[in-house]
C-alpha cells in the first residue's frame, strides 16, 4: 500500500521573482511592457482630450530635445541662440518606448513622463532613459483650453 502526502516539499530557497521590465536591450518588442507598466504604477487621471494632446506635445518635445528637429517650434523652451544646435542622439536611433500625461500639482498642470532609448553622439546606447516635461493649461480665445510646456528650470 504506497501513501501519497499533500504537502508541497519543502526548499530554503526563495522564489523566483520576475522583473516587470523586459531583459535589458530588448528591443520595440519590449516597450509595450513598459507601457504597460507605466500605465499601471499611475492610473489616468485627466480627460482623454487632454491626454492625448499632452502625449503628442511631449513626444515633440523630446525628440526636438534630443535629436535637436523641431527646437523652432518650442521658442518658450529652446530659446533661439543664433548658433546651430548639435543633435545628442541620432534621430534614426532615437525611440520613445512609453508615455503618459498626468495631472500635476494643481488642475492647471500636467506632466508627461516619457521613457525612451537612444544612441548618442558617442555611440553609446541606452535604453528606459526616462524625461519629464511640466505643462501649464492657459485659457485661450473662445474658452478653449491649450497646454503650454514650461521651460526646464
Amino acid at each position: 500500500m504506497s501513501t501519497r502526502s499533500s504537502a508541497a516539499p519543502t526548499s530554503s530557497a526563495p522564489p523566483s521573482v520576475q522583473s516587470a521590465l523586459p531583459p535589458h536591450g530588448e528591443g520595440a518588442a519590449g516597450d509595450r511592457f513598459i507601457q504597460h507598466n507605466l500605465e499601471a504604477a499611475w492610473p489616468a487621471d485627466l480627460p482623454a482630450v487632454d491626454e492625448r494632446v499632452l502625449l503628442g506635445a511631449g513626444r515633440a518635445l523630446l525628440r526636438a530635445d534630443a535629436t535637436g528637429i523641431g527646437r523652432t517650434a518650442w521658442p518658450q523652451v529652446f530659446p533661439p541662440t543664433g548658433q546651430a544646435v548639435t543633435p545628442a542622439f541620432a534621430t534614426a536611433s532615437f525611440r520613445i518606448q512609453a508615455a503618459i500625461a498626468r495631472r500635476g500639482t494643481s488642475p492647471d498642470t500636467a506632466v508627461v513622463h516619457l521613457v525612451w532609448a537612444g544612441t548618442d553622439r558617442g555611440g553609446a546606447f541606452t535604453d528606459l532613459r526616462v524625461t519629464d516635461w511640466h505643462f501649464t493649461r492657459t485659457s485661450a480665445k473662445k474658452g478653449a483650453a491649450t497646454w503650454t510646456a514650461q521651460p526646464r528650470t
